[in-house]
């Protein structure tokens, strides 16, 4: 089901998006299993995995960077637990530090892309922007993936990078909304009406603590899905947004899947 405002289907680069999807479940297996047990399509290498510190635990894998002939995939994982994203102590709002009037947005998720961005720059200075720059995430690694492009469209030579989540919460106020919206390439958030992640922070967070309050809004363009599957952690899973999908190119997803099997979630 596409919403009313939402982009139509045929306006989504459907055949990236299953990819891409795809490559979110990878970035879970790389934190279970290492980076070298990472299953991708053989026309991508991985140039180098990226840890982060977050606020559930100490500095782990968080994603990666590979490549092909043609294109540049910065890949950020999500985590399990949502419990923590709306709580007092992160909900708060700050200034986005890598562009001027970029707003306000999510301390705690500007925290854990903070602790990733050396490395990732690091790698991004070595790599030719004459390819397109594609990020993607699900879930958390939405929300990193988007302040991610919006300090890389600022700061470095990939000025229009595509920008595709699943799943992904709010991540800040207007302004920094509309600094995503105008510095960024192709942008795509696609989500499932039945999953409460993208309801989260709310779009007016009062703080029990201080009583301050802080505006969220989603980043453009919404892209939206309808998979009721009965289960709040299903209607949320990555292989579930895979397989929804999959249902828009069957013949591509069951190419994609059997030419390198272990790259989709099952």
């Amino acid at each position: 089901m596409w919403g009313n405002d939402t982009m139509f289907s045929n306006s989504l680069d459907t055949r990236t998006a299953i990819r891409l999807s795809a490559m979110c479940s990878q970035s879970y297996a790389q934190l279970t299993q290492g980076t070298e047990n990472v299953v991708l399509p053989s026309a991508y290498r991985i140039v180098a995995p990226f840890t982060a510190s977050s606020f559930l635990s100490g500095r782990e894998l968080f994603g990666f960077i590979a490549e092909s002939d043609s294109q540049i995939n910065i890949v950020f994982r999500g985590t399990t637990t949502t419990s923590d994203w709306i709580s007092d102590a992160i909900a708060r709002q700050t200034a986005y530090p890598y562009a001027k009037g970029g707003g306000l947005v999510h301390q705690g998720f500007l925290d854990i892309y903070e602790s990733a961005r050396k490395q990732i720059l690091t790698v991004m200075r070595k790599l030719s922007a004459q390819k397109q720059l594609y990020l993607t995430g699900h879930s958390l690694g939405g929300a990193l993936a988007a302040l991610c492009a919006a300090d890389l469209a600022t700061n470095t030579k990939f000025r229009s990078p595509a920008v595709y989540t699943f799943g992904s919460p709010r991540v800040g106020n207007p302004a920094f909304a509309k600094h995503f919206n105008l510095t960024t390439g192709p942008h795509y958030r696609v989500y499932n009406r039945n999953d409460m992640v993208p309801a989260l922070p709310p779009l007016v967070y009062k703080s029990l603590r201080t009583g301050d309050l802080y505006h969220y809004i989603h980043v453009k363009k919404a892209v939206e899905l309808d998979f009721p599957t009965g289960s709040l952690s299903s209607n949320h899973a990555v292989s579930e947004y895979f397989q929804e999908l999959a249902k828009l190119d069957p013949k591509y997803a069951k190419l994609l899947c059997g030419k390198t099997p272990g790259f989709c979630p099952n």
